[in-house]
């Protein structure tokens, strides 16, 4: 294993948190009142477009996984609408999910959805952006020892610190201490992009500390 591999990891996470805080600060300079509690949509909305497309831009550029399979116009195209398909089904399986644990069925439901979507844009998208929509990588991915790369490595990491992020966030929900944050869903939705950015810090460094015990079936 590289460490120029290691360090091209990190400042692509570097990256991805940085467009994290440009949904947070750039939007104020346009729209008026616009914070991450009082336009919790709207920053939903913007968070996840600056999330993805810096994902896009990122693995277009370093191309960690190159794929070997013909890149005619027509593969393209149709690898671009399953990715549509796997994204929008990522969205309404999430959107079940919240409503099977307690989120209002039909109140609150745009809020639900953007839940769902900005914990895909955390989970699903770079699946997508690295594997594409192939569901027999995923499954290889996040079972045991079934990484083949830093890039998957760090997949799982961040996968799995989202996931724990966003279930930390519901704990302060039914407590009574009336805070503006405690609205659903935004503890949730706070909760996972923290637990992202966690994973995306603490995977380049826990790589890098066993990197010499790490390897890959194709290394």
């Amino acid at each position: 294993m590289k460490d120029t591999d290691i360090k091209k990891l990190l400042y692509t996470h570097l990256l991805c948190i940085f467009s994290i805080i440009l949904s947070i600060f750039i939007p104020s300079f346009f729209l008026e009142n616009f914070s991450i509690l009082e336009t919790h949509l709207t920053w939903l909305c913007i968070c996840s477009v600056s999330v993805t497309a810096v994902n896009l831009v990122l693995y277009l550029v370093v191309k960690p996984n190159v794929s070997s399979k013909r890149s005619s116009l027509s593969y393209k195209v149709t690898r671009f609408l399953k990715c549509c398909i796997y994204f929008l089904t990522s969205c309404f399986f999430f959107h079940v999910i919240f409503v099977l644990y307690g989120a209002p069925l039909i109140e609150l439901a745009l809020e639900t959805f953007s839940l769902a979507v900005i914990l895909s844009t955390f989970t699903t998208i770079p699946c997508l952006c690295l594997l594409g929509p192939n569901f027999k990588a995923w499954l290889r991915i996040f079972s045991r020892n079934g990484v083949t790369s830093i890039w998957e490595n760090s997949l799982q990491i961040t996968t799995i610190s989202s996931f724990v992020g966003i279930w930390l966030g519901a704990f302060p929900i039914p407590l009574d201490w009336g805070r503006p944050w405690q609205e659903w869903p935004i503890s949730c939705t706070l909760g996972a992009t923290f637990g992202y950015v966690a994973g995306l810090v603490i995977s380049p460094l826990w790589i890098y500390w066993n990197r010499k015990k790490l390897t890959y079936k194709n290394n």
